[in-house]
């Protein structure tokens, strides 16, 4: 009875809000959206405001499903044991098939005069089969609220941005699948040190002649809670420079930098492992004695650990026509710490990326291309050093401005040294094979 009542609630919710979205003129369902239809949209344009005449929402949503086939393999001298256990520590058996389909549902609503509201809820994820609230948040950009006209010589060029969502550090967390929100990933999975986390926080943009500034702060949390106790609480502070201009009808290119600090012990080391989605590339080197076993939702990735620690991230991106590059350098250095005390040094890795993409047709509908990316670095407590190089080459038809058909070979290795652990399956480990993905947004 209780899954009844949450379905037909649901379905109420659906409803209400298409019926509200049918009211909405094309330019309000584009502002109202929190991805815009079309690619390459990083921070929400900077513009004029849709009038208000009552409140307005508008609902979207996400799926997505992959088949996959892809193999793996390690060169550990031996896997060894786990506790007691007698039976060989072998890998997963891998095989050809069906990944579980994911769902996101997007609330979206025009609250006042250049005032939205984003709210993203994952239906069913790798990570979790029930579903949860991701984040969301308010964007600012016009005061009229308060009073008509307040402050619109400040506010034709800032903005204010506040909620429990993704923080804007770097630029790739606006092309990553999110999810089920894969339509601006012309990839099938994120980077091996994929930087994203949703934490409550605040920003402030500054939008000036192709120029944007944008300085925020978050509480370094991904799980909220006000109880005090044996923690190292600290907010976090980041910010990002950049440039983007449309030079000519042909050429459009966006430099942008980003810095970001964390300084609690016991907060602040979710940079790279907040995506409780999980990764896209299901299974690959799991041994049937994983301690994790199959409830190891990111694999593929790497999680430095690191707590207290900065990094930074430059992100150039180039279109010439039907020619696309959007490449990242990241550094990050920190301390992964023992309970609330700090080790003697710190650790520090890098991660190079790089895209190239030909988009074709005559809406530019079909694209192939390819991407490298690799980490590499060492803890603060081992002086040999990690590698891992990713190869991925893809292709993709846009059937229509929703709907997404991608192909993609992956191929990552890492490097062949006990710094992975004797018997870490990682431990000169390889997956490669073939991914494909459909995926709808709107």
């Amino acid at each position: 009875m209780k899954t009844m009542l949450m379905r037909a609630s649901m379905l109420a919710v659906l409803f209400s809000g298409v019926i509200s979205a049918q009211d909405t003129t094309t330019s309000m369902r584009d502002y109202l959206a929190p991805e815009k239809a079309s690619r390459n949209v990083f921070e929400d344009p900077k513009g004029a405001s849709p009038e208000f005449d009552g409140v307005k929402v508008s609902v979207g949503g996400d799926f997505a499903l992959q088949f996959q086939s892809l193999d793996h393999s390690t060169e550990a001298p031996s896997l060894g044991t786990v506790g007691t256990t007698t039976t060989p520590n072998t890998l997963q058996v891998m095989g050809s098939d069906f990944n579980l389909p994911t769902a996101n549902l997007d609330l979206n609503a025009y609250l006042a005069k250049g005032v939205k509201m984003h709210l993203r809820t994952y239906l069913s994820a790798r990570h979790h089969n029930e579903a949860w609230v991701k984040g969301g948040y308010i964007q600012i950009d016009d005061l009229d609220f308060i009073k008509e006209g307040f402050a619109a010589n400040i506010m034709k060029h800032a903005r204010v941005k506040v909620g429990m969502d993704e923080i804007n550090y770097g630029d790739y967390h606006f092309r990553r699948s999110d999810n089920a929100e894969t339509i601006n990933n012309p990839f099938v999975g994120n980077f091996i040190m994929d930087n994203f986390s949703t934490e409550a926080f605040g920003e402030g943009y500054l939008f000036y002649n192709n120029f944007i500034g944008m300085v925020g702060i978050s509480n370094g949390k991904l799980n909220q809670t006000a109880v005090k106790g044996t923690n190292w609480n600290s907010p976090s502070v980041y910010a990002k420079l950049g440039f983007d201009k449309q030079i000519s009808e042909d050429l459009r290119v966006r430099l942008t930098g980003s810095f970001i600090q964390t300084n609690g012990l016991s907060t602040g080391g979710y940079l790279y492992s907040a995506d409780r989605a999980g990764g896209r590339y299901y299974y690959v080197l799991l041994t049937q004695n994983d301690a994790m076993g199959t409830s190891n939702y990111a694999t593929g990735r790497f999680n430095p650990g690191f707590k207290k620690m900065k990094a930074f991230q430059v992100n150039p991106f180039v279109k010439y026509q039907g020619l696309e590059f959007f490449g990242a350098y990241e550094y990050v250095t920190g301390n992964k710490a023992s309970g609330l005390t700090e080790r003697p040094t710190d650790g520090d890795y890098t991660q190079l990326a790089a895209e190239l993409l030909y988009r074709f047709g005559n809406k530019e509908q079909f694209y192939f291309g390819g991407r490298y990316n690799s980490i590499s670095g060492q803890d603060d407590d081992v002086s040999a050093e990690r590698k891992i190089d990713r190869f991925n080459i893809a292709g993709g038809w846009f059937m229509t401005k929703n709907i997404l058909a991608k192909i993609e070979y992956v191929n990552q290795k890492y490097n062949n040294d006990p710094v992975w652990g004797a018997t870490s399956a990682l431990r000169g480990g390889k997956f490669n094979g073939l991914m494909f993905e459909a995926t709808i947004g709107f």
